[in-house]
């Protein structure tokens, strides 16, 4: 157990495999003065019912790596670290049942191909072939990953553990953790057996991180559920099969009736993931028990009942096997499925490694993306889908569990492009959501703010089963199209609610925001777009800079990067600098098109004359608007910023005036076209620190004069040296759906990029997409291929500019 120590570097609470996989990598990271406390005996909590299934399926490039990841470290981690360990890569079969899931695993396999995954779709013999006791009657295909396979949850932790010890860190275990409090720059952790003072602190504390975030003043966004899974005796014919080929078969997952089912030893274990689930601990009559180390609950076979008949038939030997055992244990579960992994919200100093689903297949890459956190503030590959403040202030406990439940319940689900899921909503809505509801907006949740992606006509089809396709053609096509084309030809109207915004303000503002961006920092009554670099000079965030006086400020940004974005301020806040976060105060309508102008002429108090990039306090229809010269569809336009209790009377107003000139309401559907035609980025899809500012062709974003901005020693290296790949605007030969971010783009037999993202421009005519490719092919006229769905489709670059009004002569009449 050992004594613990009165000073660490890093403390971490949590003795599950993540933990001790965050400790193991930050020994590797040179930092071994640090310690982990677990107040059981290691792996007490999740990790020792898991199954301990290795998959590096995922339909999200940054979990992918992160799970590839671990699977290279397991294969060689025994010996590495001296610790034997039972890992058999038996490779994978993920069956299909329809047409769509084998787009989604074609999609799949080119992903894993550019990260070097021999990923690869069979047929239905070939199915056979690997795994010769599945019915194959009804099935189109398979994914087949032969770097799958399952691992001893316990034995790996011991081998990680065994790791961390060599290298110098201290694991300090039966020793619980009750407090922490902040005493200067240290954290003071307080246990069962005295307080520990450290520089840093790991919430890793799984299914009991909740209670560990309060703390910290943190309600961490997670809830448990249960999983059951049943581990079968011995199968003769599975025992033959084994013995003759001298291998396990391989592990098969039946996605779309969603369960998955292993040889165990030469029976089976099935693990079901059932709709009519359960979350526990969430309501006072059911609350979490003082301790639950390497316990389980009580079985409940009724409600998985129907899932293991069907795997009985897909599998007719499973019928002969005696049922051993059943393992029902909790799972943590954020509200996406992903776990939390990266800083704390609001606390400094504090990260979490908390709410992970797949905490075994997850954890190698886990340790090494919160090793870099604590240790450089910035990770290898951009891990925006695991970083904790993706959520904000909408994840109350209703929320979380109903998202929670809906995610366990379809968690080998299709994630279609343009299907909302429904549960847990809404949390935030618009001062005008009524309205735009009776116009017929067809809502998606942003940031937990529901927000318009298009407006149905009466007799369209609505459903959520209208959505789940990948096809483009869909009910919302026509509409999009009709909404696109008002803004081109009239005028469209978008409420966009959510905008982050932040007033800055204090002497010497200015000067310290021009060291924050790689830009200029706009003079008074001027706006421009400001880019945020970290010391690699890779892309943390954009902004919209409002230069209100000297020193003061509006910073607007992305509704999802409002915990993300506060956090770099703050953290980087110069002394006697203010920020406040007014993001609740205020709403936003975008009003575009060639007709705007003259919409507002009759109900606007406001100098129309003034030019692109600039804004004015002024009122529509009485009202004070802060009108802002800028449209992101790439028209004439402005963004009209109004307080919550006078953005309905600006809208009616807008709408009235707009009759005449053709005025149409549009949704995010329409302005995602619009802005990729116009090669405008947006952030988390093609801004992300997995690419750097000049790779991003933002080269006209960068003040070299400046003596000094934060990334700037990096990017002079890269600019001399000359970058390695470069952002451009491709046109992709038309097919019936857009190409999914992160598909590879191809010359010849070589993969040379991958789209960020992808649409039909209605203006252009024809199918556009941004994406990151070899510099030497960035050239207009270059000739290539995008893997759309296993198909390589001609493309040719368009440049790095816009396909629409590429003189800005529209967006500056």
């Amino acid at each position: 157990m050992g004594d613990l120590p009165a000073r660490a570097r890093v403390v971490i609470i949590g003795g599950g495999v993540v933990g001790v996989s965050a400790l193991y990598h930050l020994a590797l990271a040179g930092w071994t003065d640090c310690v982990l406390i677990e107040r059981n005996e290691l792996t007490a909590g999740s990790t020792w019912h898991a199954a301990g299934n290795v998959p590096t399926f995922s339909a999200t490039w940054s979990i992918m790596a992160m799970q590839r990841y671990s699977a290279e470290l397991y294969r060689g981690l025994a010996e590495r670290v001296g610790y034997p360990m039972n890992y058999h890569v038996t490779g994978s079969l993920r069956l299909a049942h329809s047409a769509e899931r084998m787009q989604e695993f074609a999609r799949v396999v080119g992903m894993g191909r550019h990260q070097g995954m021999p990923l690869r779709l069979l047929s239905p013999a070939e199915i056979r072939e690997a795994h010769p006791f599945v019915e194959t009657h009804d099935i189109r295909g398979a994914l087949y990953d032969p770097h799958d396979g399952d691992i001893d949850p316990a034995q790996l932790t011991q081998a990680l553990a065994k790791g961390a010890r060599d290298l110098g860190a201290v694991i300090i275990r039966f020793c619980r953790a009750i407090g922490a409090r902040r005493d200067g720059g240290a954290w003071i952790i307080e246990t069962e057996q005295g307080e520990i003072r450290c520089d840093k602190v790991v919430n890793a504390a799984g299914y009991r991180a909740a209670e560990v975030g309060r703390w910290f003043g943190r309600e961490v966004p997670m809830m448990t559920m249960s999983h059951q899974y049943l581990v079968f005796d011995t199968v003769p014919a599975v025992e033959a099969w084994s013995r003759q080929n001298g291998r396990k078969l391989p592990l098969l997952r039946d996605v779309d009736v969603s369960y998955y089912l292993r040889q165990e030893k030469f029976g089976f274990n099935l693990g079901p993931y059932e709709p009519d689930c359960r979350a526990h601990w969430v309501t006072p009559d059911d609350p979490m028990p003082e301790d639950f180390s390497f316990q389980l609950f009580p079985d409940d076979l009724d409600r998985i009942a129907p899932i293991v008949e069907d795997a009985m038939e897909r599998v007719p030997v499973l019928k002969e096997a005696g049922l051993l055992r059943v393992i029902n244990g909790p799972i943590p579960y954020a509200p996406d499925g992903n776990p939390l992994l990266g800083p704390m919200p609001g606390v400094p100093d504090a990260y979490e490694a908390c709410a992970f689903t797949f905490g075994i297949c997850q954890a190698g890459g886990a340790g090494k993306v919160l090793a870099e956190w604590v240790t450089k503030g910035r990770t290898e590959w951009d891990m925006w889908s695991c970083d904790p403040r993706r959520y904000t202030d909408f994840t109350d406990p209703d929320h979380v569990v109903a998202k929670g439940m809906e995610t366990y319940g379809h968690e080998y689900a299709i994630h279609f492009p343009r299907h909302a899921w429904p549960a847990g909503r809404p949390r935030k809505v618009s001062a005008i959501h009524d309205r735009i509801a009776a116009l017929g907006a067809q809502f998606g949740a942003t940031a937990g703010w529901e927000r318009a992606l298009w407006y149905a006509r009466p007799g369209d089809d609505i459903s959520e089963a209208a959505t789940r396709t990948w096809r483009r053609d869909g009910p919302w096509q026509i509409r999009v199209q009709e909404e696109c084309e008002a803004v081109r030809d009239a005028a469209g109207i978008l409420d966009l609610p959510g905008f982050s915004r932040f007033e800055l303000e204090g002497e010497g503002a200015r000067a310290w925001l021009a060291e924050q961006i790689t830009g200029r920092v706009p003079g008074t009554g001027r706006m421009g777009l400001a880019y945020f670099a970290d010391e690699d000079g890779r892309l943390v965030t954009e902004m919209s800079v409002l230069s209100l006086a000297e020193d003061r400020f509006l910073l607007i940004t992305a509704a999802a990067a409002q915990w993300h974005d506060r956090d770099w301020l703050l953290g980087h806040l110069a002394p006697g600098l203010v920020l406040r976060d007014v993001t609740r105060d205020w709403s936003c309508q975008i009003l575009t098109g060639p007709a705007s102008r003259a919409i507002l002429q009759g109900i606007a108090e406001a100098d129309l004359a003034l030019p692109w990039l600039s804004h004015q306090e002024a009122t529509v229809a009485g009202r004070p608007v802060r009108l802002v010269r800028v449209s992101f569809a790439g028209e004439l336009g402005w963004e009209l910023h109004t307080r919550l209790a006078d953005t309905p009377a600006v809208f009616d107003a807008v709408m009235e005036a707009g009759a005449a000139h053709g005025l149409r309401p549009f949704g995010m559907f329409a302005l995602d076209s619009l802005r990729i035609e116009k090669g405008y980025r947006a952030w988390k899809q093609d801004l992300s620190t997995d690419y750097t500012v000049l790779e991003a062709g933002l080269d006209r974003f960068v003040d070299w004069s400046k003596p000094a901005f934060r990334g700037k020693a990096a990017l002079e290296r890269q600019r001399q040296a000359g970058v390695g790949r470069r952002l451009a605007v491709l046109r992709i030969d038309p097919r019936p759906w857009d190409a999914p971010g992160m598909s590879p783009i191809w010359q010849n037999d070589r993969i040379v990029g991958e789209t960020t993202s992808a649409a039909w421009g209605y203006r252009v005519g024809g199918l556009v997409a941004l994406g990151m490719l070899r510099a030497d092919l960035a050239a207009a006229g270059t000739r290539l291929e995008v893997e759309m769905f296993g198909e390589r489709v001609p493309a040719i670059v368009a440049g790095d500019g816009p396909l629409w009004d590429p003189a800005n002569e529209r967006l500056r009449a």
